[in-house]
Protein backbone atom coordinates (compact mmCIF):
# COMPACT_ATOMS: atom_id res chain seq x y z
CA UNK A 1 0.00 0.00 0.00
CA UNK A 2 1.52 3.20 -1.06
CA UNK A 3 2.26 6.77 0.96
CA UNK A 4 1.54 7.08 4.38
CA UNK A 5 -1.68 7.19 5.94
CA UNK A 6 -1.82 8.30 9.40
CA UNK A 7 -5.31 9.35 9.84
CA UNK A 8 -7.45 6.38 10.06
CA UNK A 9 -10.64 8.02 11.96
CA UNK A 10 -12.78 7.79 9.83
CA UNK A 11 -14.29 3.91 10.94
CA UNK A 12 -17.95 3.31 11.38
CA UNK A 13 -19.51 0.10 12.47
CA UNK A 14 -21.28 -1.47 9.55
CA UNK A 15 -25.16 -2.94 9.98
CA UNK A 16 -26.17 -5.56 8.32
CA UNK A 17 -26.63 -5.28 4.06
CA UNK A 18 -28.71 -6.97 1.52
CA UNK A 19 -26.85 -8.96 -0.93
CA UNK A 20 -27.54 -7.98 -4.58
CA UNK A 21 -29.29 -10.40 -6.44
CA UNK A 22 -26.76 -12.79 -7.97
CA UNK A 23 -28.05 -14.81 -11.62
CA UNK A 24 -26.77 -17.49 -13.03
CA UNK A 25 -26.70 -18.73 -16.40
CA UNK A 26 -30.55 -20.40 -17.49
CA UNK A 27 -31.88 -18.90 -13.88
CA UNK A 28 -33.43 -16.23 -12.80
CA UNK A 29 -31.60 -16.24 -8.97
CA UNK A 30 -29.76 -18.74 -7.30
CA UNK A 31 -28.14 -18.91 -4.10
CA UNK A 32 -25.06 -17.35 -3.45
CA UNK A 33 -21.75 -18.98 -3.80
CA UNK A 34 -19.30 -18.85 -1.36
CA UNK A 35 -15.87 -20.88 -2.32
CA UNK A 36 -13.29 -21.90 0.15
CA UNK A 37 -9.87 -20.63 -1.33
CA UNK A 38 -7.47 -22.74 -0.01
CA UNK A 39 -4.96 -20.27 2.70
CA UNK A 40 -2.26 -23.56 2.45
CA UNK A 41 -1.81 -22.29 -1.62
CA UNK A 42 -1.77 -18.79 -0.79
CA UNK A 43 0.54 -19.11 1.88
CA UNK A 44 2.89 -21.68 -0.67
CA UNK A 45 2.82 -18.31 -2.82
CA UNK A 46 3.93 -16.30 -0.09
CA UNK A 47 6.75 -18.57 0.59
CA UNK A 48 7.42 -18.20 -3.47
CA UNK A 49 7.55 -14.50 -3.06
CA UNK A 50 9.78 -14.37 -0.34
CA UNK A 51 12.17 -17.24 -1.95
CA UNK A 52 12.15 -14.67 -4.90
CA UNK A 53 12.89 -11.56 -2.91
CA UNK A 54 15.73 -13.25 -1.27
CA UNK A 55 17.43 -13.99 -3.71
CA UNK A 56 17.60 -10.69 -5.29
CA UNK A 57 18.43 -8.42 -2.88
CA UNK A 58 15.89 -8.65 0.15
CA UNK A 59 12.67 -6.62 -2.26
CA UNK A 60 10.74 -6.98 -4.79
CA UNK A 61 10.84 -3.24 -5.50
CA UNK A 62 10.07 -1.60 -8.81
CA UNK A 63 13.09 -1.59 -11.64
CA UNK A 64 15.02 -4.38 -9.76
CA UNK A 65 15.23 -8.04 -10.35
CA UNK A 66 13.40 -9.04 -7.10
CA UNK A 67 9.92 -7.42 -9.06
CA UNK A 68 10.27 -8.75 -12.30
CA UNK A 69 11.16 -12.27 -11.05
CA UNK A 70 7.81 -11.30 -9.31
CA UNK A 71 6.20 -10.96 -12.31
CA UNK A 72 7.46 -13.38 -14.32
CA UNK A 73 6.86 -16.17 -11.84
CA UNK A 74 3.07 -14.88 -11.43
CA UNK A 75 2.57 -15.05 -15.35
CA UNK A 76 3.94 -18.19 -15.15
CA UNK A 77 1.51 -19.78 -13.11
CA UNK A 78 -1.49 -18.24 -14.81
CA UNK A 79 -0.14 -19.13 -18.18
CA UNK A 80 -0.26 -22.42 -16.81
CA UNK A 81 -3.93 -22.64 -15.63
CA UNK A 82 -4.75 -21.49 -19.39
CA UNK A 83 -5.48 -17.69 -18.97
CA UNK A 84 -4.88 -15.75 -21.85
CA UNK A 85 -1.37 -13.07 -20.25
CA UNK A 86 0.11 -9.98 -20.83
CA UNK A 87 3.36 -8.60 -19.39
CA UNK A 88 2.87 -4.83 -19.95
CA UNK A 89 5.71 -2.97 -19.42
CA UNK A 90 5.99 0.92 -18.26
CA UNK A 91 8.39 3.35 -17.03
CA UNK A 92 8.97 4.99 -13.87
CA UNK A 93 11.13 7.32 -11.52
CA UNK A 94 12.33 3.67 -10.80
CA UNK A 95 13.08 2.04 -14.00
CA UNK A 96 10.62 -0.07 -16.33
CA UNK A 97 7.95 -1.84 -14.29
CA UNK A 98 5.56 -4.40 -15.43
CA UNK A 99 1.39 -5.10 -14.73
CA UNK A 100 0.86 -8.63 -15.08
CA UNK A 101 -3.26 -9.00 -17.03
CA UNK A 102 -4.53 -11.87 -17.48
CA UNK A 103 -8.19 -12.76 -18.80
CA UNK A 104 -10.57 -15.89 -18.73
CA UNK A 105 -11.24 -16.92 -22.46
CA UNK A 106 -14.67 -17.23 -21.60
CA UNK A 107 -17.89 -15.14 -20.60
CA UNK A 108 -19.36 -12.09 -22.49
CA UNK A 109 -16.12 -9.13 -22.88
CA UNK A 110 -18.30 -6.64 -23.11
CA UNK A 111 -19.19 -7.01 -19.21
CA UNK A 112 -15.63 -7.13 -17.52
CA UNK A 113 -15.30 -7.99 -13.77
CA UNK A 114 -11.80 -6.85 -12.74
CA UNK A 115 -9.72 -7.93 -9.60
CA UNK A 116 -6.54 -6.48 -8.88
CA UNK A 117 -3.41 -6.29 -6.22
CA UNK A 118 -0.28 -4.50 -6.28
CA UNK A 119 3.04 -6.86 -7.01
CA UNK A 120 5.74 -4.45 -6.00
CA UNK A 121 7.18 -3.92 -2.40
CA UNK A 122 9.09 -1.34 -0.75
CA UNK A 123 12.67 -1.29 -1.43
CA UNK A 124 13.71 -1.73 1.96
CA UNK A 125 12.31 -5.30 2.35
CA UNK A 126 10.33 -7.84 0.72
CA UNK A 127 6.61 -6.91 0.94
CA UNK A 128 4.85 -10.11 2.23
CA UNK A 129 1.99 -8.64 3.60
CA UNK A 130 2.28 -5.47 1.62
CA UNK A 131 1.34 -6.35 -0.67
CA UNK A 132 2.14 -10.20 -0.89
CA UNK A 133 -1.15 -11.04 0.85
CA UNK A 134 -3.11 -9.19 -1.66
CA UNK A 135 -1.35 -10.39 -4.28
CA UNK A 136 -1.27 -14.30 -2.94
CA UNK A 137 -4.67 -14.02 -2.75
CA UNK A 138 -6.00 -12.64 -6.16
CA UNK A 139 -3.64 -15.41 -7.68
CA UNK A 140 -4.69 -18.56 -5.79
CA UNK A 141 -8.42 -17.31 -6.46
CA UNK A 142 -7.72 -17.04 -10.07
CA UNK A 143 -5.96 -20.54 -10.15
CA UNK A 144 -9.17 -21.69 -8.28
CA UNK A 145 -11.53 -20.52 -10.64
CA UNK A 146 -9.86 -21.97 -13.64
CA UNK A 147 -9.39 -25.25 -11.70
CA UNK A 148 -13.49 -25.43 -11.36
CA UNK A 149 -15.15 -25.46 -14.70
CA UNK A 150 -17.32 -23.13 -14.49
CA UNK A 151 -18.60 -21.04 -17.23
CA UNK A 152 -18.71 -17.42 -16.40
CA UNK A 153 -21.55 -15.17 -17.61
CA UNK A 154 -19.03 -12.16 -17.91
CA UNK A 155 -15.04 -11.79 -18.75
CA UNK A 156 -13.00 -12.39 -15.68
CA UNK A 157 -9.74 -10.56 -15.77
CA UNK A 158 -6.92 -9.94 -13.61
CA UNK A 159 -4.49 -7.27 -12.84
CA UNK A 160 -1.09 -7.45 -11.12
CA UNK A 161 0.20 -4.02 -10.71
CA UNK A 162 3.65 -2.45 -10.61
CA UNK A 163 5.04 0.29 -9.20
CA UNK A 164 1.97 1.18 -6.62
CA UNK A 165 4.37 2.22 -4.21
CA UNK A 166 5.63 5.01 -6.42
CA UNK A 167 2.18 6.65 -6.80
CA UNK A 168 0.00 4.00 -8.22
CA UNK A 169 1.62 4.08 -11.40
CA UNK A 170 1.18 0.75 -13.20
CA UNK A 171 -3.09 0.65 -12.40
CA UNK A 172 -2.92 4.37 -13.54
CA UNK A 173 -1.05 3.63 -16.88
CA UNK A 174 -3.32 0.79 -17.58
CA UNK A 175 -6.64 2.23 -16.99
CA UNK A 176 -5.51 5.39 -18.68
CA UNK A 177 -3.93 3.29 -21.53
CA UNK A 178 -7.45 1.49 -22.04
CA UNK A 179 -9.91 3.23 -24.91
CA UNK A 180 -12.61 4.61 -23.72
CA UNK A 181 -15.09 2.11 -24.84
CA UNK A 182 -12.63 -0.70 -23.29
CA UNK A 183 -13.08 0.94 -20.03
CA UNK A 184 -16.78 1.53 -20.84
CA UNK A 185 -16.75 -2.90 -20.67
CA UNK A 186 -15.76 -2.50 -17.11
CA UNK A 187 -18.25 -3.13 -14.95
CA UNK A 188 -16.52 -3.43 -11.51
CA UNK A 189 -12.87 -3.20 -10.19
CA UNK A 190 -12.45 -4.78 -6.89
CA UNK A 191 -9.36 -4.17 -4.82
CA UNK A 192 -7.21 -5.93 -2.13
CA UNK A 193 -3.87 -4.46 -0.64
CA UNK A 194 -2.53 -5.93 2.65
CA UNK A 195 -4.89 -8.95 4.45
CA UNK A 196 -2.56 -10.27 6.37
CA UNK A 197 -1.96 -8.02 9.29
CA UNK A 198 0.04 -9.38 11.95
CA UNK A 199 -2.99 -7.29 14.47
CA UNK A 200 -5.60 -7.50 12.08
CA UNK A 201 -9.04 -5.41 11.16
CA UNK A 202 -11.35 -6.13 8.77
CA UNK A 203 -11.97 -3.27 6.92
CA UNK A 204 -14.41 -2.45 3.62
CA UNK A 205 -13.82 0.42 1.26
CA UNK A 206 -16.09 2.94 1.49
CA UNK A 207 -15.47 5.28 -1.27
CA UNK A 208 -17.35 3.59 -4.28
CA UNK A 209 -19.37 5.29 -6.61
CA UNK A 210 -23.08 5.44 -5.76
CA UNK A 211 -25.28 2.24 -6.46
CA UNK A 212 -22.14 0.02 -6.44
CA UNK A 213 -23.60 -2.79 -4.20
CA UNK A 214 -20.56 -4.96 -3.98
CA UNK A 215 -19.12 -3.04 -0.66
CA UNK A 216 -22.46 -4.24 0.22
CA UNK A 217 -22.12 -7.38 -0.62
CA UNK A 218 -18.66 -7.79 0.99
CA UNK A 219 -19.83 -6.60 4.57
CA UNK A 220 -22.61 -9.29 4.12
CA UNK A 221 -20.06 -11.71 3.54
CA UNK A 222 -18.16 -11.27 6.74
CA UNK A 223 -21.21 -11.05 8.18
CA UNK A 224 -22.14 -14.54 7.59
CA UNK A 225 -19.46 -15.81 8.70
CA UNK A 226 -19.42 -13.86 12.18
CA UNK A 227 -17.17 -10.93 11.14
CA UNK A 228 -17.71 -7.22 12.00
CA UNK A 229 -16.92 -4.82 9.75
CA UNK A 230 -16.27 -1.06 9.25
CA UNK A 231 -15.92 1.58 6.66
CA UNK A 232 -12.65 3.48 5.86
CA UNK A 233 -11.81 5.27 2.72
CA UNK A 234 -8.73 4.32 1.79
CA UNK A 235 -8.88 7.13 -1.06
CA UNK A 236 -6.05 7.39 -3.37
CA UNK A 237 -3.83 5.16 -0.90
CA UNK A 238 -4.27 2.22 -3.57
CA UNK A 239 -4.91 0.75 -6.89
CA UNK A 240 -8.46 1.19 -6.77
CA UNK A 241 -8.16 5.05 -7.32
CA UNK A 242 -7.15 4.72 -10.76
CA UNK A 243 -9.89 3.22 -11.69
CA UNK A 244 -12.73 4.75 -9.37
CA UNK A 245 -11.12 8.36 -10.73
CA UNK A 246 -12.75 7.13 -14.22
CA UNK A 247 -16.06 6.69 -12.66
CA UNK A 248 -15.71 2.82 -12.85
CA UNK A 249 -17.62 1.24 -9.46
CA UNK A 250 -14.53 -0.05 -6.95
CA UNK A 251 -14.84 -2.38 -3.82
CA UNK A 252 -11.98 -3.88 -1.85
CA UNK A 253 -10.84 -5.22 1.64
CA UNK A 254 -7.82 -3.69 4.21
CA UNK A 255 -6.54 -5.15 7.13
CA UNK A 256 -5.17 -2.39 8.84
CA UNK A 257 -1.10 -0.95 7.89
CA UNK A 258 0.28 1.68 10.13
CA UNK A 259 -2.55 2.68 11.99
CA UNK A 260 -3.26 1.77 15.96
CA UNK A 261 -5.71 -0.16 16.51
CA UNK A 262 -8.25 1.00 19.41
CA UNK A 263 -9.27 -0.69 22.69
CA UNK A 264 -12.80 -1.08 21.04
CA UNK A 265 -11.56 -2.62 17.92
CA UNK A 266 -9.50 -5.21 19.76
CA UNK A 267 -12.40 -6.18 21.55
CA UNK A 268 -14.33 -6.95 18.30
CA UNK A 269 -11.35 -8.25 16.32
CA UNK A 270 -8.53 -9.92 18.93
CA UNK A 271 -5.21 -8.90 18.94
CA UNK A 272 -3.51 -5.62 20.82
CA UNK A 273 -4.96 -2.44 21.37
CA UNK A 274 -2.67 0.71 21.33
CA UNK A 275 -0.65 -0.86 18.51
CA UNK A 276 -0.14 -0.58 14.73
CA UNK A 277 -1.75 -3.08 12.56
CA UNK A 278 1.18 -3.92 11.16
CA UNK A 279 4.19 -2.58 12.83
CA UNK A 280 6.20 -3.57 10.59
CA UNK A 281 4.69 -1.71 7.46
CA UNK A 282 7.02 -0.33 4.93
CA UNK A 283 10.25 -2.09 7.09
CA UNK A 284 12.47 -4.93 6.50
CA UNK A 285 10.48 -7.16 8.28
CA UNK A 286 7.38 -7.26 6.18
CA UNK A 287 8.90 -11.04 5.99
CA UNK A 288 7.14 -14.33 5.82
CA UNK A 289 7.27 -13.79 9.66
CA UNK A 290 4.92 -11.05 9.04
CA UNK A 291 1.64 -12.68 8.64
CA UNK A 292 -1.96 -13.52 10.24
CA UNK A 293 -3.00 -16.34 8.44
CA UNK A 294 -6.70 -16.26 10.18
CA UNK A 295 -7.09 -12.71 8.72
CA UNK A 296 -5.80 -14.29 5.41
CA UNK A 297 -8.07 -17.01 5.04
CA UNK A 298 -10.72 -15.00 5.82
CA UNK A 299 -10.17 -12.17 3.51
CA UNK A 300 -9.19 -14.51 0.62
CA UNK A 301 -12.48 -16.77 0.69
CA UNK A 302 -14.08 -12.93 0.80
CA UNK A 303 -12.33 -12.37 -2.85
CA UNK A 304 -13.58 -15.92 -3.87
CA UNK A 305 -17.45 -14.95 -2.95
CA UNK A 306 -16.90 -12.06 -4.72
CA UNK A 307 -15.37 -13.41 -7.67
CA UNK A 308 -17.75 -16.58 -8.06
CA UNK A 309 -21.16 -14.42 -7.54
CA UNK A 310 -20.28 -11.17 -10.00
CA UNK A 311 -19.00 -13.81 -12.23
CA UNK A 312 -22.58 -14.78 -12.75
CA UNK A 313 -23.99 -11.12 -11.97
CA UNK A 314 -26.47 -9.85 -14.61
CA UNK A 315 -25.12 -6.79 -16.62
CA UNK A 316 -27.15 -7.28 -19.86
CA UNK A 317 -25.05 -10.15 -20.72
CA UNK A 318 -25.05 -13.01 -22.87
CA UNK A 319 -25.95 -16.32 -21.85
CA UNK A 320 -23.69 -19.18 -22.55
CA UNK A 321 -24.67 -21.17 -24.24
CA UNK A 322 -28.24 -21.55 -25.09
CA UNK A 323 -30.27 -24.51 -26.73
CA UNK A 324 -32.11 -27.56 -26.62
CA UNK A 325 -30.74 -30.49 -23.60
CA UNK A 326 -28.86 -32.87 -25.41
CA UNK A 327 -29.52 -35.36 -22.39
CA UNK A 328 -32.79 -37.60 -22.01
CA UNK A 329 -34.39 -37.78 -18.96
CA UNK A 330 -32.26 -35.16 -17.30
CA UNK A 331 -34.38 -34.29 -14.39
CA UNK A 332 -34.82 -37.95 -13.81
CA UNK A 333 -38.71 -38.14 -13.82
CA UNK A 334 -38.88 -41.10 -15.94
CA UNK A 335 -36.95 -42.73 -13.13
CA UNK A 336 -33.60 -44.64 -14.55
CA UNK A 337 -35.06 -44.66 -18.16
CA UNK A 338 -32.01 -43.54 -20.33
CA UNK A 339 -29.08 -43.27 -17.31
CA UNK A 340 -26.97 -46.57 -16.76
CA UNK A 341 -24.98 -46.68 -13.36
CA UNK A 342 -25.19 -48.10 -9.91
CA UNK A 343 -29.48 -49.65 -9.07
CA UNK A 344 -31.07 -47.38 -6.72
CA UNK A 345 -29.70 -43.97 -7.06
CA UNK A 346 -32.50 -42.49 -8.97
CA UNK A 347 -34.96 -42.30 -6.64
CA UNK A 348 -38.49 -40.54 -5.67
CA UNK A 349 -37.66 -40.87 -1.91
CA UNK A 350 -39.13 -38.49 0.20
CA UNK A 351 -36.16 -38.26 2.86
CA UNK A 352 -34.17 -36.06 0.23
CA UNK A 353 -36.42 -33.44 -2.00
CA UNK A 354 -35.77 -32.93 -5.86
CA UNK A 355 -34.80 -29.52 -7.25
CA UNK A 356 -37.98 -29.94 -9.73
CA UNK A 357 -40.52 -32.25 -9.95
CA UNK A 358 -40.25 -35.54 -7.49
CA UNK A 359 -36.78 -37.76 -8.95
CA UNK A 360 -33.32 -37.36 -7.93
CA UNK A 361 -30.30 -39.35 -8.26
CA UNK A 362 -28.86 -39.59 -4.70
CA UNK A 363 -25.68 -40.81 -4.34
CA UNK A 364 -23.63 -41.93 -1.18
CA UNK A 365 -25.51 -41.17 2.16
CA UNK A 366 -24.98 -44.81 3.63
CA UNK A 367 -21.78 -43.71 6.16
CA UNK A 368 -20.19 -47.03 5.06
CA UNK A 369 -16.82 -47.65 2.66
CA UNK A 370 -18.84 -47.49 -0.79
CA UNK A 371 -19.48 -46.03 -4.36
CA UNK A 372 -21.69 -45.42 -6.69
CA UNK A 373 -22.11 -44.31 -10.30
CA UNK A 374 -24.40 -42.84 -12.80
CA UNK A 375 -23.88 -41.97 -16.56
CA UNK A 376 -25.32 -41.07 -20.18
CA UNK A 377 -24.01 -41.26 -23.23
CA UNK A 378 -24.39 -37.92 -25.49
CA UNK A 379 -22.96 -36.36 -28.65
CA UNK A 380 -22.02 -33.05 -28.70
CA UNK A 381 -22.21 -31.29 -32.17
CA UNK A 382 -19.23 -30.88 -34.32
CA UNK A 383 -20.52 -27.13 -35.48
CA UNK A 384 -20.98 -25.79 -31.61
CA UNK A 385 -19.02 -23.02 -30.85
CA UNK A 386 -19.51 -23.48 -26.74
CA UNK A 387 -21.12 -26.24 -25.04
CA UNK A 388 -21.50 -26.58 -20.99
CA UNK A 389 -22.58 -29.97 -18.77
CA UNK A 390 -25.01 -27.95 -16.36
CA UNK A 391 -26.26 -29.78 -12.95
CA UNK A 392 -28.08 -28.98 -9.74
CA UNK A 393 -26.56 -30.07 -6.52
CA UNK A 394 -27.08 -30.05 -2.91
CA UNK A 395 -24.95 -31.88 -0.21
CA UNK A 396 -26.18 -33.14 2.69
CA UNK A 397 -22.83 -34.28 5.29
CA UNK A 398 -22.79 -35.56 8.52
CA UNK A 399 -18.85 -34.86 8.81
CA UNK A 400 -17.88 -32.13 11.53
CA UNK A 401 -14.35 -31.33 9.55
CA UNK A 402 -13.73 -28.03 7.51
CA UNK A 403 -10.60 -29.24 6.34
CA UNK A 404 -10.28 -33.28 5.35
CA UNK A 405 -12.11 -34.93 2.12
CA UNK A 406 -13.64 -38.20 3.22
CA UNK A 407 -16.37 -38.36 0.82
CA UNK A 408 -16.94 -37.34 -3.12
CA UNK A 409 -18.34 -36.68 -6.18
CA UNK A 410 -16.46 -36.71 -9.22
CA UNK A 411 -18.49 -35.27 -13.02
CA UNK A 412 -16.93 -36.96 -15.48
CA UNK A 413 -16.53 -37.21 -19.08
CA UNK A 414 -15.53 -40.69 -20.70
CA UNK A 415 -14.58 -40.05 -23.84
CA UNK A 416 -13.35 -43.77 -24.77
CA UNK A 417 -10.87 -45.22 -22.83
CA UNK A 418 -9.98 -41.74 -21.40
CA UNK A 419 -11.67 -40.43 -18.33
CA UNK A 420 -11.54 -36.97 -17.47
CA UNK A 421 -12.80 -35.36 -13.89
CA UNK A 422 -14.31 -31.79 -14.80
CA UNK A 423 -15.19 -30.95 -11.05
CA UNK A 424 -15.15 -32.69 -7.70
CA UNK A 425 -17.40 -32.16 -4.83
CA UNK A 426 -17.23 -33.79 -1.11
CA UNK A 427 -18.29 -33.36 2.26
CA UNK A 428 -16.13 -30.07 2.83
CA UNK A 429 -18.85 -28.51 0.20
CA UNK A 430 -21.98 -28.72 2.18
CA UNK A 431 -24.88 -26.81 1.45
CA UNK A 432 -28.44 -27.18 2.56
CA UNK A 433 -29.35 -25.29 -0.48
CA UNK A 434 -29.49 -26.83 -4.16
CA UNK A 435 -26.57 -24.80 -5.89
CA UNK A 436 -26.14 -24.91 -10.00
CA UNK A 437 -22.61 -25.83 -11.59
CA UNK A 438 -21.89 -25.27 -15.25
CA UNK A 439 -18.94 -27.16 -16.58
CA UNK A 440 -17.30 -26.52 -19.82
CA UNK A 441 -17.43 -29.36 -22.41
CA UNK A 442 -16.37 -27.98 -25.63
CA UNK A 443 -13.82 -30.11 -26.26
CA UNK A 444 -15.73 -32.90 -26.97
CA UNK A 445 -17.36 -31.00 -29.78
CA UNK A 446 -17.91 -33.51 -32.75
CA UNK A 447 -17.69 -36.97 -30.13
CA UNK A 448 -19.97 -39.27 -28.68
CA UNK A 449 -18.72 -38.97 -24.87
CA UNK A 450 -20.63 -40.65 -21.64
CA UNK A 451 -21.54 -38.09 -18.83
CA UNK A 452 -20.46 -39.92 -15.35
CA UNK A 453 -21.43 -39.04 -11.57
CA UNK A 454 -18.65 -41.15 -9.57
CA UNK A 455 -19.40 -41.04 -5.96
CA UNK A 456 -16.81 -42.25 -3.11
CA UNK A 457 -17.88 -42.87 0.46
CA UNK A 458 -15.76 -43.80 3.51
CA UNK A 459 -16.51 -45.95 6.42
CA UNK A 460 -17.58 -43.47 9.23
CA UNK A 461 -19.59 -40.59 8.81
CA UNK A 462 -22.78 -39.98 5.70
CA UNK A 463 -22.55 -37.44 2.96
CA UNK A 464 -25.34 -37.69 0.52
CA UNK A 465 -24.45 -36.23 -2.91
CA UNK A 466 -28.14 -35.34 -4.85
CA UNK A 467 -27.81 -33.90 -8.42
CA UNK A 468 -30.96 -33.50 -10.52
CA UNK A 469 -32.24 -31.15 -13.32
CA UNK A 470 -28.52 -32.24 -15.68
CA UNK A 471 -28.45 -30.67 -18.80
CA UNK A 472 -25.94 -30.71 -22.12
CA UNK A 473 -26.46 -27.94 -24.26
CA UNK A 474 -24.42 -26.13 -26.96
CA UNK A 475 -24.81 -23.31 -29.22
Amino acid sequence: MSKSFRNQARYGVLGAALVASVLVPGTTASAVVSPDISVTNAKAHLDQLQTIATNNGGNRYTGRTGYRASADWVKSKLDAAGYTTTLQSFSTSAGTSYNVIAEWPQGDANHVVMTGSHLDSVSSGPGINDNGSGSAGVLETALAYAASGQIPRNRLRFGFWGAEELGLVGSKYYVNNLPAAERDKIELYLNFDMLASPNPGYFVYDDNPAGNGARDDLVSYFTSKSVQTEYIDVQGRSDHAAFRSLGIPTAGTFSGAEGIKTSAQATKWGGTANAAFDACYHRSCDNINNLNLTSLDRQIDAIGHMIWNYAQKDYGTTIPPTGPNLLQNPGFEAGAVNWTGTAGVITNSTSKPAHAGTYKAWLGGKGVTATANLGQSVTIPASATAASLALWITIDTAETTTSTVYDTVKVQIVDGTTTTTLATYSNLNKSTAYSLKTLNVLAYKGKTVTVRFLENEDSSLQTSFVIDDVAVTAA
